[in-house]
């Protein structure tokens, strides 16, 4: 955050970082835990450049005989973004995020969004479809490593259009999306995706949030084949345990999600369940999968995660909780031992259905993480997976014990 000091009061260089740097046509460029700002005369165009590491280590122990490594690589960068933000006024904002360390899907979020009615956002581009509580809220905000097992039913960044409104205690958010920017925007079908959600606690220290959505996505036999598969909650995975493969004459796919979190003081807690239809040509048999987690995070020594209603530069992301703050005194710079957050999950999934057999997997996760200054984030999980069956030498049994670990700082 900005250095809280008078500019006259404030050393040369934190002066700088207080009123901006001043360019030749009168904009200034401020530098601070939001990235690089520059903002041009009255404010009326303000361009942001910010980004995210995260570099994950860790070690996993399968205790099926013959299983192989199960990490190709022991370290990996599991994001390196950029990302810009273009206020043009007060009603228009561009979003753009790029990922360096993902050759096939690097383009994230690619979207115009438009504020100019009262509570209400409308936004175009390639941006998450509103569903679901975790995938909407930013991976530098997720309480583990890596999202539930259920992630897998859930869809995430596509290119359409959505318009959202909001209260005070309420959100409601509806698009129309096609395929991924990256992999082609008519190459997936077309999809109706919507979610609500409401609060009926909803002030400084509690939140009660409810929340159900819906997703419809028709395909056609050009496209290409549908599949579902999860990495075990610990991207250095090389193989996943859970993998429907591909099912090549998926018709349709239906998705419906509900959500459950309450807060209070440090502790919140949070469960979603998700089930996925796939309609099949020449009328057979249709196939479903489900699954959901239940999750609870306690901050040690710091204010919990706030709620957030409305999105800013993301049109989809409503009624979503944010990120554990460190205030001034608890930083490390300044003299502080940081901020302390624990987490504990249960997750599944059960992609077996029908002639599919995608396996059905639980884990249980328990995370550490450590805070020690703004945009700095040190995090530790251990992950206990069984499978049974799983997708790999022929439907046995994997139990696994994994130790991942991640070194996190976005601006």
């Amino acid at each position: 955050m900005p250095i809280e000091l008078r500019a006259e009061e404030a050393p040369r260089d934190e002066a700088i970082a207080v009123k901006g740097m001043p360019g030749p046509y009168g904009e200034r460029l401020t530098i601070d835990d939001k990235g690089i700002t520059l903002t041009f005369p009255d404010e009326a165009v303000t361009l942001r450049i910010g980004g995210r590491l995260h570099l994950d280590f860790g070690a996993a122990a399968v205790r099926q005989s013959g299983f192989g490594e199960p990490f190709s690589d022991n370290v990996a960068v599991r994001r390196s973004w950029i990302e810009t933000t273009l206020s043009l006024g007060k009603d228009v904002g561009i979003g753009f995020q790029y990922d360096f360390s993902d050759p096939t899907t690097p383009i994230n979020d690619a979207v115009i969004v438009y504020r100019g009615v009262p509570d209400m956002l409308f936004s175009i581009g390639n941006e998450k479809e509103p569903f679901g509580l975790d995938q909407l809220a930013s991976n530098n905000n997720i309480l583990f490593t890596e999202r539930a097992l259920s992630d897998a039913l859930v869809p995430a960044r596509n290119f359409g259009f959505a318009v959202g409104k909001h209260g005070k205690e309420w959100s409601i958010v509806t698009g129309i999306f096609g395929g991924n920017a990256n992999t082609g925007i008519r190459g997936e079908g077309v999809a109706s995706t919507s979610r609500a959600t409401y609060a009926p606690i909803n002030d400084d220290d509690r939140t009660l949030h409810l929340g159900l959505a819906g997703s419809f996505r028709s395909l056609s036999k050009d496209d290409s084949p549908l599949s579902l598969s999860s990495r075990s909650e610990a991207f250095l995975y090389a193989r996943s345990f859970v993998d429907t493969g591909d099912i090549r004459d998926a018709a349709s796919i239906t998705r419906m999600g509900a959500e459950l979190a309450y807060r209070s003081g440090p502790l919140l807690i949070s469960a979603e369940y998700a089930r996925t239809e796939v309609d099949r040509f020449d009328g057979r048999t249709p196939l479903s999968f489900q699954g959901g987690y239940v999750q609870a995070s306690w901050v040690l020594n710091g204010a919990n995660r706030a709620y957030r209603m409305a999105p800013e530069f993301n049109g989809t992301s409503y009624a979503v909780f944010g990120g554990v703050k460190v205030a001034e005194a608890q930083r490390i710079t300044r003299g502080g031992f940081g901020v302390f957050e624990i987490g504990l999950r249960f997750s599944a999934i059960d992609l077996d259905d029908g002639g599919v057999r995608g396996g059905i997997e639980r884990d249980g996760t328990l995370g550490l993480s450590w805070y020690p200054d703004t945009n700095i984030r040190i995090m530790a999980d251990y992950v206990r997976s069984h499978t049974s069956p799983s997708a790999l030498h022929n439907g046995r049994t994997i139990d696994a014990d994994t130790v991942i670990g991640r070194f996190q700082v976005y601006w």
